[in-house]
């Protein structure tokens, strides 16, 4: 599906220059004559990037740009303006008011078509990360899963951790203690995997109190020993003291009973090509979802290695070896 563009531009003659020279490399074109022409189509188009003339009649382009970054629904969309003004003063409002790059007519069309290319480059980027931990988001992990059965051929292993009674703390405290402890998590397994280096080391948070990590088959034991002990080491600091010290704190299930919840562990489900082949990215998250299930029917921080030869589904024997 083609990258759509809205130009915005009163005149008539650069904005038929823009849309051939874009259209030319397979840019689906949007049009708008004035600001609040612009500012219903940036709602109803949703477009990936819009180019905004600066000096248009009525409400200029710099008052434009910051009614986007105003409201929601258009504050994250990537915004090249359009300037006949070179001056270093003109660019910097600019990009105070919120623009991501800008272009000085008159247009070199190559120069033109690379910087929105450029920022639609770094918008994808941004849009696949997560804004919590600052870590690769689904499709960056659903691609670094593809490409490892595609490209690797000396192994790897993928780690699924999941945390424990995270949703009990989320209610007890609040979610801003408990975005806390999602970035303590990220933390955490970020250093295991710096303290473990491997080429193939890649860690993503796929949202919620879920991460993906991958390492290579050999260290997928010491990486996951050290998650779990350094998790533990610093998980009561987000408690208050009265918590921590005795160890627990009391919440109302589901069910509306009153029971003791040890603090937040960690679970890790393993899928290693240790001892067999994993052929799909499919079969990856199938063996590493049973594993983490495996560690999360025992207390604590735990992780569970799939040590199988076949791949048996039903018969989970997650290993002769499982972590703390």
């Amino acid at each position: 599906m083609a990258d759509a563009v809205l130009i915005v531009d009163d005149d008539a003659d650069i904005r038929r220059f823009l849309g051939l020279t874009l259209r030319h490399d397979g840019f689906d074109v949007h049009e708008a004559v004035d600001a609040e022409d612009a500012l219903a189509q940036a709602r109803s188009v949703d477009p990936d990037v819009i180019l905004l003339d600066v000096m248009m009649p009525g409400i200029d382009g710099y008052e434009v740009c910051r009614r986007l970054r105003a409201d929601p629904r258009t504050q994250e969309t990537p915004v090249i303006l359009l300037t006949a003004k070179g001056r270093a003063e003109d660019k910097i409002r600019g990009l105070d008011v919120g623009a991501d790059d800008y272009v000085v007519k008159p247009f070199d069309p190559e120069e033109l078509v690379a910087r929105v290319n450029s920022v639609l480059r770094r918008s994808r980027a941004l849009r696949d990360v997560s804004p919590l931990t600052g870590l690769p988001g689904n499709k960056r992990i659903d691609a670094e899963l593809r490409k490892l059965v595609t490209e690797t051929t000396d192994g790897f292993a993928v780690l699924y951790a999941d945390l424990d009674d995270f949703k009990v703390f989320n209610d007890h405290y609040g979610f801003m203690r408990g975005d806390e402890v999602l970035r303590y998590t990220a933390e955490v397994i970020r250093g295991a995997l710096e303290h473990h280096a491997s080429p193939k080391n890649f860690l993503g948070h796929l949202g919620g109190d879920d991460f993906i990590a991958v390492t290579a088959p050999e260290l997928a034991d010491a990486v996951c020993e050290e998650i779990c002990e350094s998790f533990d080491q610093g998980i009561l600091e987000f408690y208050d003291r009265e918590d921590a010290e005795r160890g627990y704190v009391e919440a109302v299930d589901r069910y509306g009973q009153r029971r003791q919840v040890a603090p937040v562990s960690v679970s890790i489900g393993v899928a290693t090509t240790a001892h067999r082949d994993l052929q799909t990215q499919w079969e990856i998250s199938a063996v590493a979802t049973e594993m983490k299930h495996l560690a999360k029917g025992q207390s604590g921080s735990r992780f569970e290695v799939d040590r199988r030869r076949g791949f048996e589904r039903g018969h989970v024997n997650g290993g002769d070896e499982s972590g703390k």
